[in-house]
């Protein structure tokens, strides 16, 4: 039987505290809380639907390492006992196999490239780009 969410209607016309009760689809929705009487309406919720992009589905992607590979994704999940993060997923050659998480403005190994390029003005780049010439 499905559940709906209702909710209390205050006296000044705002919305108080929430509810949910089982009801069949064909009963009218509830005007009045069962137990205390004040009044309610109903909160239209969006279904539970099961489809491709679901919340269940992505969730059962991400934690796919054949579908994380297949897509082109590398996946990293830290080791709690040295806090370093390990490759779990994903083959491409220039993502580190290891890696500390990085302190404060530091860079993760490959974002310096990421981030940086030929037009970037930063500190960093110019320092660089003047050594490369």
């Amino acid at each position: 039987m499905p559940v709906f969410v209702y909710c209390i209607v205050n006296p000044d016309g705002s919305d108080g505290a929430t509810l949910e009760i089982e009801q069949s689809f064909g009963d009218a929705p509830l005007t009045r809380h069962p137990l205390t009487g004040e009044p309610l309406r109903r909160v239209l919720t969006p279904a539970g639907l099961v489809t491709r992009y679901g919340e269940g589905e992505i969730r059962r992607k991400v934690n796919d390492s054949r579908e994380l590979e297949r897509l082109g994704f590398t996946r990293y999940e830290r080791d709690p006992a040295s806090g370093r993060y390990f490759k779990t997923a994903g083959t491409d050659p220039n993502a580190p196999e290891s890696f500390a998480k990085p302190r404060g403005d530091e860079l993760l190994p490959h974002e310096a490239d990421l981030l940086h390029g030929d037009g970037c003005t930063c500190s960093h780049c110019r320092g660089k780009h003047h050594h490369d010439h």
